[in-house]
């Protein structure tokens, strides 16, 4: 939405600093002392036209891992300019890549965007080793350096038939690259994830060749967001942050892994909707209408994403942690809702076992994670379910599925206060 009145009436100064992707100083990164020394000591070693170490930067969502490592390459990117060292970062996000050769084609792309040069080979039609000798091309020529930030790379499966994961064959081929005579620059891999199990998916060989050096991230508390905010609170302009808006939105952050991306959107949401109001103040509740729509538009993107099954799996899970006291749900109860959905709407229905796999699944979105628990020494083992977001929230999104919505919440809530009783 366009702003109703003029940009230099409005409470938002600087709007770069809301926005959780652009590259601080490093005076305005806060909490991750010990990373940023860690990723400083190992990648500065191309300030003197070395080879830095490959590097897995892991934790949860929003903890630091790809602002550390673009400040620091951009630190790296204007000292080498000054000795006249050609130093490139290479960045993609594997989110959106669904196999190797559209991940390679990638990585050529950025890597001539970073040269100011062209990609010579097609996208599409081209053997993937076409693209691999592309991208030697294209670094050999243009730089003496480069650092290859692959974000999120877990994400990056590929073809369910191939033996290796395809993140462990492009880990693969870029550090043996690296080792052989295809690359005369010095290159170096930051894989980033958010799995911190990612690793064991990584194939004997890529293993060998790669060989990382492990950097942890934590979450942040609620004093660490609050400090992230303030050292961007000069993106508004002076006095309109109210003392109440910093810690609320910190608070609210701090609930879902303390997420610093969430906290600065949140930010920069109230912000938005305290001009559209016309308001002189940043308050307490614009912080709550934002949280409001950041949740939702946030689920709102995974859910339109997945398949149905998982949506039954997880509107099923989400309607039981609505009706306990922790917002929780065992998976034993989830499974006997998600029965009685797929039969209201005639769904194929998965094996229990199958139901749980799913559910797992969804914790890379960050939406649920579960913990193992027993009834006692005689039961069996089940997993708990807990809800990044308000469970409210992602049922009212998943109704927006037709087949969903054909089922009614009343007797959703019926069945599950029956099998909540059943718990007890």
């Amino acid at each position: 939405m366009l702003l109703e009145f003029d940009e230099q009436d409005g409470l938002i100064r600087d709007r770069s600093l809301l926005d959780p992707n652009y590259v601080v100083e490093e005076d305005r990164i806060v909490g991750r002392d010990e990373q940023l020394q860690e990723v400083t000591k190992m990648l500065r070693v191309a300030l003197g036209d070395n080879r830095p170490p490959n590097l897995f930067l892991y934790g949860p969502s929003g903890t630091g891992k790809s602002l550390i490592t673009k400040a620091v390459c951009k630190n790296i990117s204007h000292i080498c300019d000054s000795r006249d060292i050609k130093f490139g970062t290479v960045e993609v996000n594997c989110q959106d890549l669904d196999t190797l050769g559209v991940a390679v084609y990638e990585l050529a792309q950025q890597a001539a965007d970073e040269a100011g040069v062209d990609v010579e080979v097609p996208k599409h039609g081209v053997a993937t080793k076409e693209k691999w000798d592309e991208l030697y091309r294209i670094i050999n020529e243009n730089f003496d350096s480069v650092v290859f930030v692959l974000d999120e790379l877990d994400m990056l499966v590929g073809r369910r038939d191939k033996q290796d994961p395809a993140f462990s064959r492009l880990l693969y081929q870029l550090s043996r690259a690296g080792a052989s005579d295809d690359l005369t620059a010095y290159i170096s891999v930051v894989a980033i994830s958010n799995d911190t199990k990612m690793m064991e998916g990584v194939g004997s060989r890529a293993l060998s060749s790669f060989t990382p050096e492990d950097v942890h991230f934590d979450d942040y508390d609620a004093n660490q967001l609050q400090s992230i905010l303030r050292r961007r609170q000069d993106a508004f302009h002076d006095g309109v942050v109210k003392e109440e808006v910093i810690p609320l939105a910190a608070a609210f952050a701090a609930q879902t892994h303390g997420d610093a991306r969430k906290a600065i959107d949140l930010m920069r949401v109230a912000g938005e909707l305290a001009e559209r109001e016309g308001d002189p103040e940043i308050r307490e509740k614009h912080v709550r209408m934002a949280q409001d729509k950041v949740e939702k538009n946030r689920v709102l993107e995974v859910v339109r994403g997945i398949s149905t099954q998982k949506k039954l799996c997880l509107y099923a899970t989400a309607s039981v942690a609505a009706q306990t006291d922790g917002g929780t749900a065992r998976s034993t109860t989830g499974y006997k809702v998600y029965q009685y959905l797929t039969e209201s709407i005639d769904a194929d229905q998965y094996h229990q076992e199958t139901y749980v796999n799913k559910m797992k699944e969804l914790t890379t979105y960050s939406l649920v994670d579960f913990e193992r628990r027993s009834h006692g020494p005689s039961s069996g083992m089940f997993l708990e379910f807990q809800f990044g977001e308000r469970p409210e929230t992602i049922l009212e999104t998943l109704r927006e599925d037709s087949r969903i919505e054909m089922v009614s919440t009343d007797e959703v809530k019926s069945v599950v206060k029956a099998q909540v009783r059943n718990e007890a």
